[in-house]
């Protein structure tokens, strides 16, 4: 038996998963480390913690593969995407991570896009500049803390830092290097016009890959200490939403997830590059090589419900079981839950949550159901806007820990007005990247090939027509709300600032 490993850098923990050559998963760990919020809106992580956890968990697979007689053949990697990690030029990390999440960069969009163009960077990177991406982060570095930057030599994402202490190769793949706002999207490679623009040295960026190619092999030392046998070749892996499409089969015409975790992401294949010029939803690479994606992004989606079980105490059962005793619409409540800022449509940092249409009828279990209801219809905006560009799914299959609640899972399908299916194996992006590690050990031809061990449930989630039309209407309330109250959230957030 051929086993793969495939790891998962996330935002709140590592998590791996072995996966053998019918895809049966065969262990699973997990090992979790800190968020660091310096100040508001900062988010840092530091990367040595992420090394750390992916020994941890790296280990228990591999013991778990030898109790079954299973050999390693590869390993993936794939991660949280658009944080910053800067080494020096003896490797050594410089500051704690810039992750995907912080906010602090807005300054630093708004000279980027001054510099380059706004029109001119869509058409290049294939999105505009937002603060979640790695590029702010570099000219923030520059701006606010110069002598950590002229010690800079090189740049890396943090799934990318972890393959640096494993195999000591310093490389990435295109669909995370297509979040940074650093690539050519159609030339999948890194674009000497922004970089050149923004003064940035083009060689402190590792190479870019495609997902499923081999990016070096486990140092020997590193090989010796979890046991793993010498010339283990690592995957080049992708980012996490990419790579969790590979592991729920989205590649095809027609083909798109949607994944509730902490962050809640609409993603849709394409064939090639298809970019709006608007930039409200994110064009990238897909880990499946020469393919693209559409993404739109809710940044606080399973994170909203996380904040409401410490807010009020509950855990997430009794939270979900209370939301399911009250009926679609939540009896005229609704959530926007721009709790960190948001991302698509409304690319706006600023951005603040809130509860609209609380009257004293409405208890703990309303607000619960609404606020699940509050992050999907901004999910709805997402999936919306790839269908005005011409893209349209015919289904949808479920990822992220959403995937496992029955309640999300049809709130869903009667919000998207679209079947939902869960899939047979739901371990999202860390076994997507097992498959890529699969590719790149030569278990398998190609990443096609691979995506044939992915199958859904036979039973589909179904739009219910009666909830269906109260969400239609709900929806276009909810779609009024942000514009009526973007410049009392910006006021709100200058206030905070003070």
């Amino acid at each position: 038996m051929k086993v793969a490993i495939g790891i998962d850098i996330g935002t709140t923990a590592a998590r791996a998963v072995g996966v053998a050559d019918s895809g049966r998963v065969i262990a699973a760990a997990t090992s979790a480390y800190p968020l660091l919020t310096p100040r508001p809106q900062w988010t840092e992580q530091d990367p040595a913690r992420w090394w750390q956890a992916a020994q941890i968990v790296l280990a228990e697979i591999v013991t778990r593969a030898g109790e079954q007689r299973g050999s390693v053949a590869g390993i993936g990697l794939t991660g949280q995407m658009h944080g910053s990690v800067f080494l020096d030029s003896a490797g050594e990390v410089i500051r704690p991570a810039l992750l995907w999440n912080d906010q602090r960069t807005a300054a630093q969009c708004a000279w980027i896009t001054e510099r380059i163009g706004r029109d001119q960077l869509i058409k290049i990177a294939g999105n505009p500049a937002l603060t979640g991406f790695q590029a702010p982060k570099v000219i923030w570095l520059r701006d606010n803390e110069p002598a950590s930057y002229r010690r800079v030599a090189h740049v890396l994402l943090p799934k990318d830092y972890v393959r640096y202490r494993l195999s000591g190769d310093l490389a990435t793949d295109a669909s995370d290097a297509a979040g940074t706002l650093f690539l050519d999207l159609r030339a999948r490679n890194w674009s000497a016009d922004i970089c050149d623009a923004l003064e940035v040295d083009a060689g402190w960026l590792p190479e870019v890959c495609e997902s499923p190619d081999p990016t070096g092999t486990v140092q020997s030392a590193v090989a010796a200490e979890l046991r793993l046998p010498p010339g283990v070749p690592v995957a080049a892996g992708g980012g996490d939403n990419a790579a969790a499409a590979i592991g729920t089969g989205i590649a095809g015409e027609g083909m798109a997830s949607s994944s509730v975790g902490t962050s809640g992401v609409v993603f849709a294949h394409t064939g090639s590059p298809v970019i709006d010029a608007a930039g409200r939803v994110h064009a990238f690479c897909h880990a499946v090589p020469a393919a693209y994606a559409l993404l739109g992004v809710t940044l606080s989606a399973g994170g909203s419900l996380r904040w409401w079980r410490d807010v009020t105490g509950r855990d997430y059962p009794a939270l979900v079981a209370a939301a399911s005793e009250v009926p679609p619409g939540s009896e005229g409540l609704l959530f926007l839950p721009y709790l960190s800022g948001e991302r698509t449509p409304h690319a706006d940092p600023d951005a603040r949550g809130a509860f609209f249409g609380l009257t004293a009828r409405h208890t703990l279990a309303h607000l619960t159901r609404a606020l699940m209801e509050g992050v999907l219809f901004s999910l709805r905006e997402a999936l919306d806007t790839i269908r005005d560009l011409g893209v349209h799914p015919a289904h949808l299959r479920a990822t992220g820990g959403g995937s496992t609640s029955e309640l999300w899972r049809q709130l869903q399908a009667d919000i998207y007005g679209l079947a939902v299916w869960r899939l047979a194996v739901d371990e999202g992006a860390a076994y997507g990247a097992a498959l890529l590690g699969h590719v790149a050990g030569g278990t398998f031809r190609d990443v096609n090939e691979a995506m044939t061990l992915v199958r859904p449930l036979e039973q589909a989630d179904e739009p219910e027509p009666g909830a269906r039309a109260i969400y239609d209407d709900l929806y276009a309330v909810y779609r009024c709300l942000y514009p009526k109250t973007a410049q009392a959230m910006h006021r709100l957030s200058a206030l905070a600032a003070r």
